[in-house]
């Protein structure tokens, strides 16, 4: 337990140095702008991190459907055939000779 509670005691300093770094860069001059074009940039990258998630599902539902299409199309294939084969068999039948 002792290192866990340093390394607490270590991302709590972490976070204290984080917000003073925030604080003297916002006092800078053009630091108000430089906070707000990272606040921007962080909202952005949240955009993309969303439609990036999306697309994975995106992405399963046309696995899904292309397994579908693939079973309806082995489903499709053997009927085509018997017709096929039929039609060759009608076509090679000799008439009855006429006596």
């Amino acid at each position: 337990m002792a290192k866990g509670k340093k390394d607490k005691d270590m991302l709590g300093r972490l976070a204290d140095r984080g917000e003073e770094a925030l604080s003297k860069l916002a006092e800078l001059p053009g630091g108000t702008k430089a906070l707000k074009a990272l606040n921007d940039l962080r909202e952005r990258v949240d955009d993309l991190g969303k439609k990036v998630r999306g697309i994975d599902a995106l992405e399963k539902r046309i696995a899904s459907l292309e397994k579908e299409l693939a079973a309806l199309k082995r489903q499709a294939k053997p009927a085509a055939r018997r017709v096929t084969s039929r039609a060759k068999a009608a076509a090679t039948r000799k008439p009855p000779a006429a006596s």
